[in-house]
Parts: C-alpha cells; structure tokens; sequence
C-alpha cells in the first residue's frame, strides 16, 4: 500500500482565484507559504520558506474562495499532483505539482492578530522574540546498522 497525504499550515500569499470547470465543479486556487527554521553548521539561526500551489474543488473551493484572504492562516490537507502539458508557445513540456485540498481549515478572522494560531497562542514578533532552543548535536559518527539492539 503507498501513501500520499499531506498536511500543511501556512500563510496565503494571494487572495483566491474562483472559476468553474466546464461541467460546473467550482474550483478555488491560492498559493500558501510555510517556513522552518534551523540552526546551520556554523550555529546561525536560518529561515527557509517554501510556496505551494493549493487547488481546492466543490463547495470547500467556494467558502474557501469566499472567505480566505491573502495573509490569512489556513490549514490544508490533501494530496501531492503533479500534472504536465505543452506549451503552445515555446512547445516545451510543462509540470506543475499541486496539492490537492481534501479538508481546509481557516485559521484566525480577519481582526484578530495574524500572530494567532488554530490554539490562540501568540508566536514571538521582533519585540517578544522567543529564546533560541538547543539543538541537538548527532556528530559525525555513523551508525552501524547491527549495532542497534531491535
């Protein structure tokens, strides 16, 4: 059995675009930005931020396309795709890989502070910035597969 499902909380980047297959399925698409962060080898902090193409279909992509807004937390599950096609003007090959929205669930209204999450705890701004947490330091030893004992 194989699997592919996602699960993903970020921040849209635009607001929503809404428009209709031609058997009348809506259809919603918005791009969502997640971040992680991570100390490099030299023990700076680092920020990497990834962007995701979200397609969302059926009454989910109206309500999503109704009420979601640019900057807006949401929370997607889903699917990975990736579909390709020709490009009529240059006749290359084009991918995009999306993520099929499942269940999509809106994170904080418009109103409240963007720095709420799904729990209504506060992330840490410039002014309150959370304290740098340890890491832990595996070394450069590699791991004998026969020396783990299950």
């Amino acid at each position: 059995m194989y699997l592919n499902k996602v699960f993903l909380y970020g921040n849209l980047t635009r607001d929503p675009e809404a428009r209709s297959l031609p058997n009348g399925t809506p259809v919603t698409n918005f791009s969502l930005a997640t971040n992680r962060t991570y100390k490099d080898a030299s023990g700076a902090r680092q920020e990497q931020v990834e962007y995701h193409n979200i397609v969302v279909f059926g009454r989910q992509a109206e309500t999503s396309a109704q009420y979601l807004k640019k900057g807006q937390g949401v929370m997607i599950e889903g699917r990975i795709q990736t579909r390709s096609w020709d490009d009529k003007t240059t006749g290359e090959k084009k991918y995009r890989t999306e993520i099929i929205a499942d269940a999509v669930q809106f994170g904080p209204k418009t109103g409240t502070s963007s720095n709420e999450g799904f729990t209504g705890e506060k992330t840490p701004t410039a002014s309150t910035k959370a304290p740098d947490l340890d890491t832990i330091d595996y070394g450069d030893a590699n791991v004998n597969i026969d020396d783990i004992p299950f």
